[in-house]
């Protein structure tokens, strides 16, 4: 007989901690709780009878419903043949700094093998999908296009077409979903951090993003991954969510990841965003007192920010704590900390254009444009990409 251990994940599960935050994840008009993909075994317990299965997971693959159990517990524990892990940037329990090398290894307490896909392994090779006879992507995206989870699914619908290999995408909702905003990434722009045409804010989530990546031909040579999306039950784009579980070591809370698209052009320059900090996406600042008034001073800090910009310096400048969550992405805090530093087209480095997927916002800036021109240089893109995308909508 089979002895099944239910293995405990409670020690990657890091609580996510915030102000204003909604406990129960109720749908705002309908007050009935919100279900994800993974909260649904009746849907897809049968689709993997008899197979061997792999999960694209970190530590947010979790049911909230059974107490935040784990996707791998959960599975584990109904005699499903879990066969391999792979796991994106931040690795499997999501305490990987950014960028950070994530290794490759046996997991200690499931024994599972973890694939690594980030690094120089960004896509699954033909003979690590060998044993497998259906991939589940559970990961928790926040609907920014230079968060990275989504070029991991990218990567990993392109090895599975390849291979005819189907995938089964646990959809959750998008914290960032109730709108679009910024530039739409031009060609010649693409990079890990933007592989796809949408805007920095694209309204989208994972499940309506796969079918876009496949509807548009996007994977190479343009083949169709063989999907099957799992919707969210009782979500709208207008119901209120609190990511039960951080998604990454440095989105600590709702906030940081409501100010996340417009904080996150600072990567581009030598601003430090509060990494170092722990409330790294809620302050700006660098080692001058012009910047402004409230002062922090970014440490290395194990499992969320190692060597943080200006690391060991006071940095001066603004705290964004008291942010309303209603906040929608701008470039207000970037045009300030640029006109502050004098520094002109040495504020920005060479990422700055990845991050924005085009040149245009940077020479904006340069030339002396407010943010209502440079806004409207990527309108007409705008307009054109909510058409394209409500092919794609599910809620």
């Amino acid at each position: 007989m089979l002895k099944i251990i239910i293995l405990s994940f409670f020690f990657m599960l890091q609580p996510f901690i915030g102000s204003n935050k909604v406990p129960q994840n109720l749908h705002s008009n309908m007050h009935e709780r919100i279900l994800t993909a993974a909260e649904q075994p009746e849907i897809y317990l049968p689709k993997l009878e008899g197979k061997r299965i792999g999960l694209v997971i970190n530590q947010t693959a979790i049911l909230e419903s059974k107490g935040k159990m784990h996707l791998v517990d959960f599975l584990m524990m109904e005699g499903m043949n879990v066969v391999k892990v792979f796991v994106p940037e931040h690795g499997f329990r999501g305490d990987a700094d950014a960028g950070e090398t994530i290794n490759s290894e046996i997991d200690k307490n499931t024994g599972l093998p973890i694939v690594s896909l980030y690094g120089d392994n960004k896509k699954p090779k033909p003979e690590q999908l060998k044993d497998v006879d259906i991939i589940i992507y559970d990961l928790q995206d926040v609907g920014v296009r230079f968060y990275t989870y989504i070029s991991t699914m990218h990567y990993v619908m392109e090895a599975c077409a390849e291979q005819n290999k189907p995938i089964l995408i646990f959809d959750r909702p998008n914290p960032n979903g109730d709108y679009i905003d910024g530039p739409v990434l031009k060609k010649g722009f693409e990079s890990f951090v933007g592989m796809h045409p949408i805007p920095i804010v694209h309204g989208l989530t994972v499940g309506e993003l796969a079918q876009m990546i496949n509807g548009e031909g996007w994977l190479k040579n343009k083949v169709k991954a063989p999907i099957e999306i799992i919707p969210v039950k009782n979500w709208s784009r207008t119901a209120s969510y609190s990511l039960p579980v951080k998604p990454s070591p440095n989105l600590p809370n709702d906030l940081s990841i409501r100010l996340y698209p417009s904080l996150c052009f600072f990567e581009g320059t030598d601003i430090s965003l509060g990494r170092g900090t722990q409330y790294p996406f809620q302050v700006y600042g660098y080692p001058d007192p012009k910047f402004g008034d409230f002062t922090f001073t970014p440490v290395s800090i194990v499992g969320m920010s190692k060597n943080p910009p200006q690391q060991n310096k006071l940095c001066y400048g603004v705290d964004l704590r008291q942010e309303s969550l209603d906040h929608r992405f701008t470039l207000k805090y970037l045009l300030h900390a640029y006109t502050v530093s004098g520094k002109k087209e040495k504020f920005f480095n060479n990422f700055f254009d990845k991050l924005a997927g085009t040149d245009q916002i940077r020479k904006d800036i340069i030339s002396g444009k407010n943010e209502n021109q440079i806004r409207e240089s990527w309108q007409t893109d705008i307009d054109s990409y909510k058409k394209m995308r409500e092919k794609y909508l599910i809620y």
